[in-house]
C-alpha cells in the first residue's frame, strides 16, 4: 500500500477528507443560497427560474454539481465509519460521562448528519429529481422591455420544447420549466415546512462544530486567525446561513395561508 493510500485509509486521513468536503459543501451553500433568494422577487419566479436554468445546464456548473454529489457522499460514508470506529475503541459508555468541555453539537455530529442526509434526500427528490425529468410544470413570461411589466401564461407539455428566451417587438419571452411552481405547491404542505425547520436547525448545530473543526483538522488554527473562524462558524454558518434558508419555506407557507 503506498504511503498515499496509507494516509487516506487511516483515521486522520479520514477527517482530512471529511474537512475538506466539508468546507466545498459550505461554500456551495452559500452559492446555493444566492440563487434561492430570487424566490423572494415579485417576478412570478421568472428570476428564480432563470437561475435553475443556469444551474442546471451551464457546464462547468453541472461538472461541479457531480464534485458536490460526490463530496456529499463521501462526507456522509467517512462521517459512518469515523463513527463505528469510535464506537468499537470504546464497546462500553463511561458509567459517568467526562465533563470535557464539549458542546452538545460535537457529541451528536451523527445524529445531526443523519438528519441532514434524510433531508437532503426528500430535497432532491421533491425538486432536483422532478426537475430533470421533466415533472415539474411549464410557464412562459412575457415582459414589456419599456414598462418592466411582467405577465405569465402556463404551457401545456405539447408546447414546450426548451428552454428558450428571445426578444420579439419590444416583449421579452422565456419559456421554462416552472420550478417556481413546483416550490409553492410543496411547500404549502405544513408538515413539510415543519422538517425543513427541523433540518436546518440540525444544519445549524452541524456547521458550528464542523465548520471550526475542519479548520482545526486541516492545521488552520493560529491563535491570530482561528477566533475569526469561530465567529464565521457560529454567526455565518451556523446562524445566518441556516436561518436564510428556513426562510424561504415559511415565507411561501405564510403567504399562502
Amino acid at each position: 500500500m503506498s504511503n498515499f493510500s496509507k494516509t487516506f485509509s487511516s483515521t486522520l486521513g479520514k477527517k482530512l477528507v471529511m474537512s475538506l468536503t466539508g468546507l466545498f459543501l459550505c461554500v456551495f451553500l452559500i452559492v446555493h443560497l444566492i440563487g434561492n433568494l430570487q424566490i423572494f422577487k415579485a417576478d412570478d419566479g421568472l428570476a428564480f427560474n432563470q437561475y435553475a436554468h443556469f444551474m442546471t445546464h451551464f457546464p462547468p456548473i453541472k461538472i461541479i454539481s457531480y464534485l458536490l454529489y460526490l463530496s456529499i457522499i463521501v462526507h456522509s460514508v467517512w462521517a459512518l465509519i469515523l463513527t463505528r470506529r469510535n464506537k468499537a475503541a470504546r464497546p462500553i459508555g463511561y458509567a459517568i460521562k467526562p465533563k470535557d468541555g464539549s458542546i452538545w453539537s460535537s457529541r451528536n455530529m451523527g445524529i445531526l448528519g443523519t438528519i441532514i442526509f434524510i433531508f437532503i434526500v426528500v430535497h432532491m427528490s421533491n425538486f432536483w429529481f422532478k426537475y430533470h425529468q421533466g415533472y415539474t410544470p411549464f410557464v412562459e413570461y412575457q415582459t414589456n422591455l419599456k414598462t418592466g411589466e411582467t405577465t405569465t401564461r402556463v404551457l401545456d407539455a405539447s408546447e414546450f420544447k426548451e428552454y428558450v428566451t428571445y426578444v420579439d417587438n419590444g416583449i421579452q419571452i422565456t419559456q421554462s420549466e416552472d420550478l417556481y411552481k413546483e416550490v409553492y405547491t410543496a411547500f404549502q404542505q405544513w408538515w413539510l415546512v415543519l422538517f425543513y425547520v427541523i433540518a436546518m436547525a440540525a444544519l445549524a448545530f452541524h456547521l458550528i462544530h464542523g465548520f471550526q473543526s475542519a479548520f482545526q483538522t486541516l492545521g488552520w488554527n493560529h491563535r491570530k486567525y482561528f477566533p475569526i473562524a469561530k465567529f464565521v462558524g457560529l454567526w455565518g454558518f451556523g446562524i445566518l446561513i441556516p436561518l436564510a434558508y428556513v426562510a424561504m419555506p415559511l415565507y411561501v407557507f405564510l403567504t399562502n395561508l
